[in-house]
């Protein structure tokens, strides 16, 4: 092993270590749903999206052990695209290695590529392990651009409603 964590973009024919990565999250976070046919069936649908890209990471040479989602939209407010990484996750036998911190390192590269003037996420905030790898690249709970001084507005909030 090189030590060294890869990254790549997910092509089709990685749809199984997308889908095997997606529910392992799934599995983390302490749901059982989506069903398994489900997330591979959206996993097939979205590598055909143009707006969605998953990148898939590993340690050195092993097989895939972490995975993110891209997703583009243009935004009225930055006369670019944003793009929203909407998912990350990395297999416990992988964190401490690199994977999570390339992935997100990739992600910020794949959305320049693209053109896009943001990159948004959001997590948990007892997700301190998490927080701290955003914060050490870059990212802030002050997302938006704003004229006045941080201290006067407070941090961005995500909000979120099933339908």
């Amino acid at each position: 092993m090189s030590g060294t964590a890869r990254v790549w973009r997910a092509q089709p024919d990685d749809v199984d270590d997308v889908v095997r990565l997606l529910l392992a999250f799934r599995d983390w976070l302490g749901s059982s749903s989506p069903a398994a046919h489900e997330l591979e069936a959206s996993v097939s649908r979205l590598l055909t999206d143009p707006a969605t890209e998953f990148l898939l990471g590993a340690p050195g040479e092993e097989r895939a052990a972490g995975v993110c989602q891209l997703r583009f939209r243009h935004s009225a407010w930055t006369s670019a695209d944003d793009c929203w990484l909407e998912d990350l996750f990395v297999e416990e036998q992988a964190r401490g290695r690199g994977v999570g911190r390339a992935l997100v390192s990739a992600a910020c590269d794949r959305a320049r590529e693209r053109g896009a003037g943001r990159i948004e996420l959001d997590t948990n905030e007892r997700n301190t392990s998490a927080i701290a790898l955003y914060e050490s690249l870059g990212f802030s709970t002050m997302s938006k651009a704003h004229d006045e001084p941080a201290e006067l507005r407070g941090r961005d909030v995500f909000m979120g409603r099933r339908l």
